[in-house]
């Protein structure tokens, strides 16, 4: 540490100010200040580790631990629309558009431009491959 402050020293005397920041940096990133208070029920601030323990031990004991089971409660949501709805034509057409074009066609061995270039009967066999594979909740093997 001496030694380090000795160098941070001469680099300013010198007005070697790039190693002067540097080393002051170098300082700063390995000086890490840590707060050991918390307050306790009251509000007052506790600052020996075995209060600290206690203080955190009873807070996440009430919050965390259930003495009553009513205080559990499922609740199931009923609702009269899905809660994502399916993708539109207008979405999988803009989805798409934004693919770029000229880049490596992936695992389905498919370019964009080819997708692209198939027009609105390929946007619309994507969509109702979409709509099945949205419905039927899995993927096909291939």
């Amino acid at each position: 540490m001496r030694e380090d402050l000795r160098k941070l020293e001469t680099n300013s005397k010198i007005n070697n100010n790039m190693d002067l920041y540097m080393g002051i940096n170098d300082m700063k990133k390995e000086y890490q200040p840590r707060t050991r208070i918390v307050k306790d029920d009251k509000g007052d601030l506790v600052a020996d580790f075995h209060s600290i323990m206690a203080r955190w031990r009873n807070y996440f004991s009430q919050i965390l631990n259930v003495h009553r089971v009513s205080d559990v409660r499922q609740a199931e949501i009923h609702t009269v629309e899905p809660l994502v709805p399916e993708p539109s034509a207008l979405e999988v057409e803009l989805a798409i558009e934004k693919e770029k074009s000229h880049k490596s066609p992936g695992i389905v061995q498919i370019p964009a431009e080819l997708i692209k270039a198939g027009g609105s009967t390929m946007r619309s066999a994507i969509h109702k491959l979409i709509i099945a594979i949205w419905n039927k909740k899995e993927l096909p093997g291939e």
